[in-house]
Parts: C-alpha cells; sequence; structure tokens
C-alpha cells in the first residue's frame, strides 16, 4: 500500500501569509525558471507584502488595545467601589424616596423580587 503523503496549508492567517511570503521568496530566486510563474505568484507579490504589513499592524492594534484595557481597569476598581458607597450614601439619605437616586443617573428598580424555589 501506497503511503498517502499531506501537506495541510493552515488556516491560520499568520501561517498562510508566513507560508505564503516563503513560497513568494522562492518563485522570485528561481525567475524564469519557476514551475509557479504559470499560477500568476508574479502578481500576487505586492498582495503578499501589503497584506504582512496590515497583520503587523492588527498585531501592534492589538497589543495596544490590550493594554488600554489594562490601565482602563486599574481606574476602573475604586470607581466601583466608590460608586457603591455614592449608592449607599444616597439610599440613606433619599431612604423615603429612592427614585431620586435616579437624578444621579443611577437606574432604580422597585419590582418585588421572587424568592428562588428549588426543583
Amino acid at each position: 500500500m501506497a503511503k498517502q503523503v499531506r501537506v495541510p496549508i493552515s488556516k491560520n492567517a499568520e501561517k498562510l501569509l508566513n507560508l505564503a511570503e516563503l513560497v513568494m521568496k522562492k518563485h522570485l530566486e528561481l525567475g524564469a525558471a519557476s514551475p509557479l510563474n504559470v499560477l500568476g505568484w508574479d502578481k500576487q507579490a505586492e498582495n503578499v507584502a501589503k497584506a504582512l504589513e496590515f497583520h503587523k499592524q492588527a498585531k501592534e492594534y492589538q497589543r495596544l488595545s490590550e493594554q488600554a484595557h489594562e490601565q482602563r481597569n486599574i481606574l476602573v476598581t475604586p470607581l466601583d467601589d466608590l460608586l457603591k458607597q455614592t449608592r449607599d450614601l444616597l439610599k440613606a439619605l433619599h431612604r423615603t424616596e429612592p427614585k431620586k437616586l435616579g437624578e444621579y443617573g443611577f437606574v432604580v428598580d422597585e419590582s418585588v423580587r421572587k424568592k428562588k424555589t428549588k426543583e
């Protein structure tokens, strides 16, 4: 029985672009002797380079986004505690008129909670 050889191509964009870059380099190295001339790789050289550049930009934006989220989270943590303290203070001050908290931007829900029943 003959051995079946597989040559997989990744669905991962980064791996696909890296493979395309390697194929393009080999194709250009072989020049007129390249068996890939019939497939039009010459026309794709610019697209491969552009796609790689966009990929690098996307990675940089991803890194910057992660940094921005970390910085945001550092600032949000004390705000969460401060908002809870503010809510509690305003609830105490406006015990008979809880809807007044809405004037500060809080959502006031006066519905009665149903007790959870075990099934």
